[in-house]
């Protein structure tokens, strides 16, 4: 199995609000940016759909460590939680809906595909490809907000 880096980040004008997300693929020495937004989500849908169109990218299942600043991301798959969540009918220990069910739904559909190691870093605190990642993000949510759409 090839061995990635993947670097993921979302960020939301409002919550819920103008939305954007961003990742940063790397294979050796190559690295690719993507990006996108929505007009009007949840940073939590964003942080999660950086992660999905991270991992959507890859072409063959590879062995993929993936940095992401979001606690809701990466304690719900490195803790088990969405499992637990689907097992009970996506609801949560207390009985209340899992929030982003279809998100989550695709994610571990990727989840048996890839072996994907999940690690949290601090966001905005001077992690070099997790700032890139929040660039991406804003300059998403930013450019949906200025032309509404």
């Amino acid at each position: 199995m090839k061995h990635l880096e993947i670097f993921t980040d979302g960020a939301c004008s409002g919550n819920p609000g103008p939305g954007g997300w961003g990742a940063v693929l790397r294979y050796g020495k190559a690295e690719k940016e993507i990006s996108g937004g929505e007009r009007n989500t949840t940073n939590n849908r964003m942080e999660l759909t950086a992660v999905i169109e991270a991992l959507s990218c890859l072409k063959e299942p590879c062995e993929v460590c993936l940095a992401t600043d979001s606690r809701y991301v990466c304690d719900a798959v490195s803790k088990g939680w969405v499992r637990s969540w689907q097992r009970r009918g996506w609801k949560k220990s207390n009985g209340k809906p899992a929030l982003n069910r279809d998100l989550w739904e695709h994610l571990l559909v990727l989840l048996e595909k890839h072996k994907v190691t999940f690690v949290w870093v601090k966001g905005h605190a001077g992690h070099p490809e997790n700032e890139r990642c929040d660039k991406l993000a804003v300059a998403q949510w930013t450019r949906i907000k200025e032309r509404g759409n």
